[in-house]
This record gives C-alpha cells, sequence and structure tokens, in this order.
C-alpha cells in the first residue's frame, strides 16, 4: 500500500481519537494485531468509498485520447441504433487499476470507425490508489436507448465495485448526449441484459466470490452473502432493478456470465470458473438456481457469448475448432443450436490467429450477426468486428453478400509511434 499520513487515515477513518499530548503512534502501540487489522479493513473500506464519486463522462475527449495517446485495447462491447449506427467500447490502459473506457462509433456497417468519441476515465493523481473503469457492455433496450454499462472500482476490485449506466436517448444524433451516470449495484457486469417473455429486463451482476483483491482482501465482508453470479430484473423499463438470486460456483473466477431464457420458460446460466465454463439453470425466474455442472461446451478461461436469435436458435461464439475441443484464446468460432443448447452446427471461423479473445455482439434486425474481439491487447491492441449471417455459420465459409471478418474497430498508436521515434 502506498505511505498514508495519519492525518488522511483520521480523515477517513472518523475513529481514531488523538489526545494533543499523545506521539502520533500512541493509538496504535496498545492495539493487538486482530485490532491492527481491523483497523487496516476500516480505513481501506473508506478508501473504497471513493469509487462511490460518480464519474465524469467525458464527450469531447479530443486530442487527449486520441489513437496516438492510447497503448492498449481490450474489448467492451457493440452495440446498434436502430437507424443502423453501430457504437463500441473498449478498455485503454491496461487490464489493470489503470484502465479507462473509450468508445467510437461508425455510420457505414462497420466499414469505418470515429475517433474516440466518448471516455470515461476515473485515474486521478489526488487519490491515493488507482481507481479503475474495466468491466461492462454497450446495449440497445426495447425503446431504442444505448446503454454504456461499467464499472468503477477502487484498483482492480476492491471487494464491493459498483455497476454504473449512462444511457442516450439519441444515440443516432450528430451530438449525442449521455445521461448523468446512475449507480445500480455493486459489482460488476460485462455482457448485456436480457429481455425475457414477461418483458422484464434481466442483467448479470457478478459479485466476484473471491472478495477484494491485493490490498482490499477481506473488505466488505457483510458482502459475503451476496456474492456470486446474480441476476437483477428490471419491471419499469430500467427506472429501477431489483436483485432476484444468485448462483454460486466452485473454482471461482470472473464469472462473465451470461443467461438464455428457454422455450419453456427456464434460465440457462453459463458462466466462467477457473476450470473453464459451468452451468445452471432456473425455473423460477431467477431466484432458486441448481447446483452448477460442467458444461459440454470446452473452453479456456476466457469470455464467450451466447444469446437467443430473431430465428429461435441459440448462437454461441467460443475459442476452439470443435466444440469439444479448445487451443486456449486462438480459433474464434461461431455456432448455432435448435436444440436449445444440447447440440451445435456449424463452425464458422471468425479468426484463428492466437491472442484473440473476450467476443460480444448483437444481432441486426435484417438477421446480420456483429461480434467484436480483441487481438494481442498489449502489444497490436486492435479492436475487430466480424460481421456474419447464420447461413455463413452452417456453411462454414461467407455466403451473404454483406458478410466480413476481421474488420479494425480500433487500434492503439502510441507504441508504435514510441517505436518509430526511438528508430530516428
Amino acid at each position: 500500500m502506498k505511505p498514508v499520513s495519519l492525518f488522511f487515515y483520521v480523515v477517513l477513518s472518523g475513529s481514531l481519537f488523538l489526545q494533543a499530548e499523545e506521539t502520533p503512534e500512541a493509538p496504535f502501540a496498545v492495539m493487538t494485531p486482530d485490532q491492527v487489522r481491523a483497523f487496516e479493513i476500516e480505513v481501506l473500506e473508506k478508501v473504497a468509498d471513493l469509487a462511490l464519486i460518480p464519474p465524469v463522462i467525458n464527450a469531447s475527449p479530443l486530442p487527449k485520447y486520441d489513437y496516438d495517446q492510447l497503448d492498449y485495447g481490450m474489448t467492451i462491447g457493440i452495440t446498434r441504433t436502430p437507424k443502423g449506427r453501430l457504437w463500441a467500447a473498449w478498455v485503454a490502459g491496461g487490464d489493470s487499476p489503470e484502465a479507462f473506457f473509450v468508445v467510437n462509433s461508425s455510420d457505414d456497417d462497420g466499414e469505418t470507425w470515429s475517433k474516440p468519441r466518448l471516455v470515461i476515465d476515473a485515474q486521478s493523481k489526488n487519490l491515493p490508489r488507482p481507481r479503475s473503469i474495466l468491466v461492462g457492455n454497450l446495449w440497445t433496450d426495447p425503446l431504442g436507448r444505448v446503454w454504456l454499462i461499467f464499472d468503477q472500482s477502487m484498483d482492480m476490485f476492491d471487494g464491493r465495485g459498483g455497476v454504473w449506466a449512462t444511457i442516450c436517448e439519441n444515440p443516432d444524433a450528430d451530438e449525442p448526449v449521455w445521461s448523468a451516470p446512475r449507480r445500480l449495484w455493486h459489482g460488476v457486469t460485462l455482457n448485456k441484459p436480457v429481455v425475457l417473455k414477461t418483458g422484464e429486463w434481466m442483467l448479470p451482476i457478478s459479485l466476484d466470490q473471491r472478495g477484494g483483491l491485493d490490498v482490499f482482501k477481506g473488505c466488505f465482508t457483510e458482502l459475503d452473502p451476496l456474492r456470486g453470479a446474480n441476476v437483477f430484473v428490471s419491471s419499469d423499463k430500467g427506472a429501477t432493478w431489483e436483485r432476484r438470486g444468485a448462483a454460486t460456483f466452485p473454482n471461482p473466477d470472473w464469472h462473465e456470465h451470461m443467461i438464455v431464457e428457454r422455450k419453456d420458460g427456464s434460465l440457462w446460466m453459463l458462466a466462467r470458473t477457473a476450470k473453464g465454463i459451468m452451468e445452471t439453470v432456473s425455473t423460477d425466474g431467477g431466484r432458486i438456481w441448481t447446483e452448477p455442472t460442467p458444461s459440454a461446451i470446452h473452453h479456456p478461461v476466457a469470455r464467450f457469448h451466447v444469446r437467443r436469435l430473431a430465428s429461435g436458435k441459440i448462437l454461441l461464439i467460443k475459442h476452439g475448432a470443435t466444440i469439444e475441443t479448445h487451443e486456449g484464446r486462438s480459433q474464434l468460432t461461431a455456432w448455432l443450436s435448435e436444440d436449445e443448447g444440447k447440440t451445435w452446427q456449424g463452425g464458422l471461423m471468425l479468426d484463428e490467429r492466437k491472442g484473440i479473445s473476450y467476443p460480444d455482439g448483437f444481432q441486426a434486425e435484417d438477421g446480420t450477426i456483429y461480434i467484436s474481439y480483441d487481438r494481442n491487447r498489449s502489444t497490436d491492441g486492435e479492436i475487430l468486428l466480424a460481421r456474419f449471417t447464420e447461413e455463413d455459420i452452417l456453411a462454414k465459409e461467407l455466403k451473404g453478400p454483406k458478410s466480413k471478418l476481421k474488420m479494425l474497430i480500433s487500434r492503439p498508436l502510441a507504441r508504435e509511434l514510441d517505436g518509430l521515434k526511438a528508430g530516428l
């Protein structure tokens, strides 16, 4: 932990009283090791309160956040507006406490992309620890509004985190307006909400089962009963969200869970664990979940994508040339299921290269499927787009006139420019 003055401890904790004649170390001299640790936790939780301050939405990020100033790229999500504009979001700064969000757009179906149009950067030199924006997604709701959902936490995860959302009601405008960020709950959300047959919106929120990381280990133990792959539901078009239930998994990792509503009304949840994908089912709308079991989908410890398509089929984006195999974060492939995830057909190779990961996507009204992903985050930092159809998946090759792979969404240029300067 960075050195912090006693004054800072006192101001943040509000629980330490010093007599005028006491030396600064006097209160600590009489503490037992358990009392010292309790005091450390108390202070660290106050430090974590700095993540409760609403972040600033920067809708004029240039030139400070132009591509020549960025040196990292990890994809977050992609969405489409009712009029066809594409919005993409990614992480800059690193898969680290220094992370922040960058967003750009395309008005020609992903052929070309704008410079960064929106940045959420919560870093500040005034803070005792980094404050990260690291996990989130983009989603177009049934009303046509674009949601940018993101987390804010001290360090990578302070034990509590926080899911925030900013909403754009005019995402096709020349100057889109984003609402003031609103905190929805604790934890993080990586994947899009699902609209249920009831009309409710279901949002997956992960409150990490492992608790706080690094110096924040042991913080916010009162949240332990709520830790897991939570599901939240809104019945008022996103105005309010209510926790409905949660599943917990053995060998926990980042949950990154996704939910598909099956035709029988049950909910099928897939989640990332340290041992691969596991799954669980709820038959009561997400309140109670079955004991998790290993999935037949073999996958590295990485993000995947699964979603119901308009045809009724289920789309799966995974690593590996077959459902039963994978070779790490390479061979990103697309699959379809007509029997609610029991078997899979197709196997369209979206990108065969190594160092690719974190697919996210959606299906447009004309049936076209869009998947974003990243490549070599810390070196190339590319955010890429695959555009294809169900027919392409089944044919295992591109057939559609609009279908196209390895389309560039963004690429950081700072490292490349530094290399050129060094070679002069």
